[in-house]
């Protein structure tokens, strides 16, 4: 975990998963690099989110698998889910219901799974497929953190590879190219909150 800036309660925290993502933004706008995966997304949002002040929102920054042919670009989340918690199961054995999908955005936009596997083959791509449109490893555990701290998130990803055969080598490839795009967007979104 690293926090780059400080806090205030009038502008909004990025939040990208690692410095390739980041490596061009320009704004002075405090920036939270939480490393790969859900565990650690989760803890170094809330750890952030247990101090004063928390700022006006959070906009999560990142790189996403497209799971259907043809998913490109840019893609503010409707939607978030975790792929890799059995929420139907556990329900059955507790009566509780842990890992519900969030609405992020009350106009939609797409579904976005996250897990902690990353995914590069596909018959696991395949079976994603047919319950969201898009894949991380980040997403989910962050807006549940900003849920349960009571604060506005945000979730911006941008396509770097198909989720499929080859991802891996696709995100290395692109990754890049999508810290441009993702820069981009933060100046086009959030220049005036700088």
């Amino acid at each position: 975990m690293e926090l780059v800036g400080r806090i205030t309660a009038d502008r909004p925290l990025l939040v990208l998963a690692v410095r390739e993502e980041a490596q061009f933004l320009d704004l002075d706008l405090p920036v939270l690099l939480t490393g790969m995966g859900k565990v650690n997304a989760a803890v170094a949002l809330a750890t952030v989110l247990a101090r004063r002040p928390h700022p006006s929102h959070i906009v999560n920054l990142g790189t996403a698998g497209a799971l259907r042919p043809g998913w490109t670009g840019t893609h503010v989340i409707g939607t978030v889910i975790q792929h890799d918690l059995d929420t139907d199961l556990l329900r059955t054995l507790t009566g509780e219901t842990y890992g519900a999908a969030l609405t992020l955005n009350a106009d939609g936009g797409p579904v976005l799974a996250t897990g902690d596997a990353f995914i590069a083959e596909e018959a696991a791509r395949e079976r994603l497929a047919a319950r969201a449109d898009l894949v991380d490893m980040e997403g989910y555990a962050l807006a549940a953190a900003a849920a349960r701290a009571d604060v506005p998130i945000r979730v911006v990803k941008h396509v770097s590879d198909d989720a499929g055969d080859g991802a891996a080598r696709s995100w290395r490839e692109s990754v890049s190219d999508c810290a441009r795009v993702l820069a981009d967007w933060a100046d086009r979104h959030l220049a005036r909150q700088s």
